[in-house]
């Protein structure tokens, strides 16, 4: 089995829906009392809320790749960003390390083209609805054409995101507005919905909508155990 280090703290609420994710899927995959092999480096937010803010990206971006030079020097055999926002910088931390960054836009975007839809509507933090590094990454090297709502609904889904499930806060409220949201989309157009941002899972699911949804922290947190448990390397599964 090989070792994941995890990036997080991005919030801490989605990083540890990924250490359950992963935890449990190397336990239903292996059986007894197997669980994954994970060293992580969980960061205080709000400094990183406070960079992204100041515009200071390059800041951010030092920062990150120094920690995930650690997570390697410490025995990491791939290195996630537990933050859709943060992938921005995925260059700068992959140029860091020698081990391999498993992208999250990658990973979900080849999600959305295998299941056969082209017009997902992306959820997300402001940073990753309105600038491109995310949205580019998807039309580009998935060949889909992603959509994000309009400027007043992008500001409510960041608004949610950064004051109330960084929080651990869930309102109803919060999530009829999210459904409002994408039925306007599918009305547009939308085929499917991206959770692009690491805490919307715990607001709504697959479960809230008629279109297909890949949240993009189980699919992350998938590829992770993937590429933590390749057949070459997995052990004999053990007796319940």
């Amino acid at each position: 089995m090989r070792t994941i280090g995890l990036l997080g703290g991005m919030s801490w609420e989605s990083t540890a829906v990924y250490y359950r994710r992963i935890n449990e899927s190397v336990r239903e995959r292996l059986g007894g009392l197997h669980s994954a092999k994970v060293i992580m480096h969980s960061v205080d937010f709000e400094s990183i809320v406070a960079l992204q803010k100041s515009d200071a990206w390059d800041r951010a971006g030092a920062l990150l790749a120094d920690l995930a030079r650690d997570l390697e020097t410490a025995g990491a055999d791939c290195v996630l960003i537990c933050t859709n926002t943060m992938h921005k910088l995925a260059d700068t931390v992959q140029r860091a390390v020698t081990v391999p960054l498993l992208h999250i836009t990658d990973v979900t975007g080849a999600a959305v083209a295998s299941a056969g839809c082209r017009r997902p509507l992306l959820l997300a933090t402001r940073y990753t609805m309105e600038q491109d590094f995310y949205l580019a990454q998807l039309r580009d090297k998935h060949g889909l054409s992603p959509m994000v709502p309009d400027a007043d609904d992008r500001t409510a889904v960041h608004d949610i995101i950064f004051n109330e499930l960084c929080r651990g806060v869930v309102r109803e409220t919060s999530r009829q507005r999210y459904l409002d949201i994408v039925a306007a989309a599918a009305a547009d157009g939308a085929d499917s919905v991206i959770l692009g941002c690491t805490e919307i899972g715990l607001l709504v699911g697959p479960q809230h909508f008629d279109l297909p949804v890949f949240d993009s922290t189980l699919l992350h947190a998938d590829a992770a155990v993937a590429f933590a448990l390749d057949r070459r390397d997995e052990p004999e599964r053990s007796a319940a």
